[in-house]
């Protein structure tokens, strides 16, 4: 059996020991985690091998961003909000929103956002740093053995922009909060209760403008009291960031090998300095930093 075929015999397992049908699963992605609809329960879950210790924060996390009232999405109610675990794989389960059209509006979206980041405001829980993120994408492009395609002048000239944008943002002290880490459009769902956060186990601390630096332009502007300088320098460290991890070894992004080489020239030829949705082909498209 392959992996996927497993982890799906683990989540239809799992609901059904809980008394909810799953007949049948669709895969809606595949990255670090796998992400399935059940039905005819019409359950999302989310499977990952077990060992993934994120599943744990995201799961509380993701209870105590409910009572402050923030627009994330929701573990499923019908059973105990916890961390299942089967057949080597960690499985947690949410609720499935049914999308709906038109996407959200860049004003829509950047609302969104700031009522996120002001619930997250008021919950206290130990959190990564951003720094923590910038650490081990420091850690693939100094290791050959991690990124043994990148080219030895691309690998010093990432490093350097890594450690360097690291540097900047911090000595800058910007006010830093509990932030989502990577609100792109692929971790925002357009439902009928307007667009909910996803996909909570990249929070880490940090100023908003990291958070910002993987919206699109358009969103930043609705956005209120946005310090564009750092906001610039952050977009720097999103594009270094993601393009480490193009070209970790094992990467399964499609057409990764592609994207890093965009990423690395657009590094070298900014500012302006662009988005990810700028990048690729649509803003769905956004890849993960994980």
């Amino acid at each position: 059996m392959t992996d996927i075929t497993r982890a799906i015999a683990a989540a239809t397992s799992v609901a059904a020991s809980l008394g909810l049908p799953a007949a049948d699963a669709v895969v809606l992605h595949d990255s670090n985690r796998l992400a399935l609809r059940l039905t005819p329960c019409d359950v999302l879950a989310r499977v990952a091998p077990a060992g993934h210790e994120a599943a744990r924060f995201e799961v509380e996390l993701a209870q105590r961003l409910a009572q402050a009232g923030c627009p994330t999405g929701l573990l499923e109610p019908r059973v105990d909000p916890r961390v299942y675990t089967r057949d080597g794989f960690t499985v947690t389960l949410w609720t499935y929103y049914e999308p709906v059209t038109p996407h959200t509006s860049p004003a829509d979206y950047a609302k969104a956002l700031e009522r996120l980041h002001a619930g997250m405001r008021e919950v206290d829980v130990p959190s990564p740093r951003f720094t923590d993120r910038v650490a081990e994408a420091e850690a693939v492009v100094a290791d050959p053995d991690l990124s043994p395609e990148l080219a030895d002048a691309d690998r010093a000239f990432l490093g350097g922009r890594l450690g360097g944008l690291r540097r900047a943002i911090e000595e800058r002290g910007a006010v830093e909060q509990l932030l989502h880490g990577e609100p792109h459009p692929g971790n925002v769902l357009a439902t009928m209760n307007g667009p909910l956060f996803i996909d909570l186990e990249t929070c880490c601390r940090g100023p908003v403008e990291f958070d910002l630096a993987h919206v699109a332009e358009a969103v930043c502007e609705h956005y209120p009291d946005v310090d564009q300088g750092l906001l610039d320098e952050c977009r720097q460290l999103v594009l270094a960031m993601v393009a480490a991890w193009r070209w970790r070894r094992g990467d399964q992004l499609p057409d990764g090998r592609r994207f890093g080489e965009e990423l690395l020239r657009s590094l070298r030829e900014g500012p302006p300095w662009p988005t990810l949705d700028t990048i690729r082909d649509g803003p769905e498209k956004s890849p993960t930093v994980t």
